[in-house]
This record gives structure tokens, sequence and C-alpha cells, in this order.
């Protein structure tokens, strides 16, 4: 089969003929002439118009690699005679603008970027890497312009840790059951960055929203209740579960340094995932060394013990009962002489409502699919590596995590 009648068939070019093909040092060089009477349309306003000339050098547009050789469409533009914008370089189907990249290509190569990292993609296709960043970033503002927003009913307010010194990323997804993606990306994890996305996200859509989950992070508490207070605020099970174990890991941390200096048997060495990690979860030799730690009387166990039974907080149903519970417990964690355990009591009991709204939500609004996405956006921030603006990772994150719509073409290629 010619491979104009190949191109014919997976990428036709209305009021646009493919020419003479040549290979010339392993590049397909594909001509490509306009109809014969066709008129030219306007790259400004797109209406037709009448030739004004014909440029005297071609242009050349990289198109999808065949057999592992480059293809490349080679056409000598033309000047439209526009009566509204005057005269204008014509706007041609397969490119936009000044790009010397075919729109499928540049589908193409974010297509690959989705799966392998953005150098690894310039490297086997023979471009640049600002090739490969220019198409996904091409991709994600046309995902960004075509993406519904209309069924969005939960939402997951979190930040991720980028770069270094601590700066961060707030982060806005859906959470709602079967469509869950990356909505909105903020800057730093400021009052001004959520209160932005409220401005963006406008009113209309924000009086729509039932659920929002979050972590206990003041800043999100108090902007979500000022801009979507009608809503069912809920810190979850995952927040409350996480941070207990930054207590647990702390005050065996600071006691086993206190046992080191005192000069006592190291019983807590080699312990740290005995008491982080779920009972069905722990390796034999980990079940016996929580076996002899526990017939010891440490902070340590004493915490332990108050994390294990914070487990019986989930197995209620009734925020009303719930809620008896968890104020039992922090009864008890008050009584424990641990600071630490003490402090995280306190925390409890001042966030009490938001917590019971998990309950009040039937459990089904939950902060693991939260977590689940910034796993995503650190392996997107991974493999997109060679940037270092703010734009760069905005796209990285969209493209991997916002489930966009992408343009369509006769042929998919990937």
């Amino acid at each position: 089969m010619l491979i104009k009648t190949v191109l014919k068939r997976v990428h036709p070019l209305k009021l646009f003929v493919y020419g003479a093909v040549t290979i010339v040092a392993n590049v397909v060089r594909v001509t490509v002439e306009p109809r014969k009477g066709s008129r030219g349309t306007c790259s400004g306003c797109k209406a037709r118009g009448p030739t004004y000339d014909t440029s005297r050098t071609p242009r050349h547009f990289d198109f999808v690699p065949l057999w592992g050789m480059a293809v490349v469409l080679i056409y000598w533009m033309r000047r439209i005679e526009c009566a509204r914008c005057g005269v204008t370089v014509e706007q041609v189907p397969w490119a936009d603008g000044k790009h010397h990249a075919c729109n499928v290509y540049r589908l193409f190569l974010a297509t690959w970027a989705k799966r392998i990292s953005w150098t690894e993609v310039s490297r086997v296709f023979g471009t640049s890497w600002g090739v490969v960043f220019r198409s996904v970033d091409w991709v994600v503002a046309y995902g960004l312009k075509h993406r519904d927003l209309r069924a969005v009913r939960s939402i997951g307010i979190d930040e991720i840790a980028v770069w270094a010194r601590q700066k961060y990323l707030t982060v806005v997804y859906q959470i709602d059951a079967g469509s869950r993606r990356l909505l909105w990306i903020g800057q730093t994890r400021k009052k001004e960055a959520l209160e932005s996305f409220f401005a963006d996200w406008g009113v209309k859509r924000t009086r729509t929203l039932e659920f929002i989950c979050s972590d206990m992070w003041h800043v999100y508490l108090d902007v979500i209740k000022k801009k979507a207070g009608h809503a069912l605020h809920v810190l979850d099970r995952f927040h409350i579960v996480a941070n207990m174990n930054k207590v647990i890991d702390k005050v065996r941390a600071s006691e086993a340094r206190t046992m080191a200096r005192a000069g006592f048997e190291p019983v807590l060495a080699k312990s740290r995932w005995c008491f982080l990690k779920r009972k069905k979860n722990l390796t034999r030799l980990q079940r016996r060394k929580l076996t002899d730690v526990l017939r010891y009387n440490l902070r340590t166990v004493r915490a332990y013990l108050l994390k294990e039974s914070l487990e019986g907080l989930w197995r209620y149903t009734r925020p009303d009962t719930a809620g008896w519970f968890l104020k039992e417990w922090c009864t008890r964690a008050l009584r424990s002489r641990i600071p630490d355990i003490k402090r995280f009591a306190h925390t409890l009991r001042k966030h009490a409502p938001l917590i019971l709204n998990y309950f009040r939500a039937n459990k089904e609004v939950s902060a693991g699919a939260v977590e689940a996405f910034n796993l995503g956006a650190k392996f997107a921030l991974r493999k997109a590596r060679g940037f270092r603006t703010y734009g760069a990772m905005k796209t990285a994150l969209y493209h991997q995590l916002g489930r966009l719509p992408e343009p369509r073409f006769t042929h998919s290629f990937c």
C-alpha cells in the first residue's frame, strides 16, 4: 500500500491533498497541496477568502513517525485577502498558528507522556523536551476549555509538598463516586489560594456542593466555613488515623531515646512498624516483637492501647452514638499523662462536629480518594522532571489527574 494511501486513510485533510512522497535520510517527506479551486481560511476570523500570494519557501510540519521513520509534511503557506482581517496567513487544518508540529502529532506525544517520562518521550521519538511540554500544554488547554463541571457534588481539598523548603500546592479534587478527578490547583496553601478556588468556581456551582472533605489545616477550615458553609464538611477516618500514628511514632521515638540515655534495655528498638501497622498486616517477627513489648509498662504501650481502642469509633453508624464514644475516648486520653496524646485528644474535641459529619454522610465521603490522588500527583511530578516553573507543574498535574477531554481525530495513533 502506498504511503500516500495510508495518510489519506488515517489523516484526511479537508480542502487539501497529499502530493509527492520521498524518503531522504530515513525521513519521509510528504508534500501537501491545496485542492484546485479551493479558497484558503483566514487565521483570524476563520472565514474563506481568495489567495493573495504563496510563500517562496515551504514550511515543515512534524507528523507521527511511521515504521520508525520520521514523517514531515511540507506545505507552501498562502496569504489570504480577507475582507474583515485584511491580508493574513492562512489557517491550515493540521496545525495551529506557527507551530511546526501537526496537531495529531502533539496529541500522540501527549498520550505517551502520560505513560512514561517526558524526557523519555523526547528521546524515543527524536524530538526535544520543549516540544513534548508544548504538546502536553496544548492538550491540557483544550481539555480545560471543554471539560464539563456541572455534576460536581463532592470535593476533597488537600495540600501537596513540592520543591524544597516546605513549599505547598493546594489541590481540589472531585471525589464523587464514579467521577474522580483533579479540578483546581493553587500555588500555595494559604488562605488566598483556597479563596481563589471558590472565586474561580463561582457562587452558582458552590451552591451545588453537598460534601467537602479536608484535613484539619485551620486555613482550610476557616475558608470552607465562610465560602461553603451550607455543605457538609467532613473530617474523615483517614486523617484521624494518620495523625494518631504520627503521635504514636513521636511518643515511641522520645521514650526510646530516654531509655537509651538511662541505660535501660533497648526494648523499643526496631519496633516502629509494630505500632504503626494494622495487626493483620504484621509479619510473624513483628507480632512476636509486639507481644514482647506489650509486657512492659511504657508510655508507648499505653499510647498504643489508646490507638487500638480508637478504632472502635469507626464501627458506629449513627452520629450520636459515635459522639458518645469519641467523648469517652478523649476523657481517657486526657488522663493518660502523655502530653502528645493529650494534645491530640484536645484536637479531636475541638473538631468533634466535623469528625461526626463523617457519620452524617453515611461514611460515603472519604479522604482516601484524595490521598490516592496525592500519590498520583507525586508520580506525575517525578515523571515530568525537568521543569522549574509553576505553570509547567500545573500542566503536568492536570494532564495526569484531570481526566480531561482530548481532541478527536480520524485515527488513534496510540
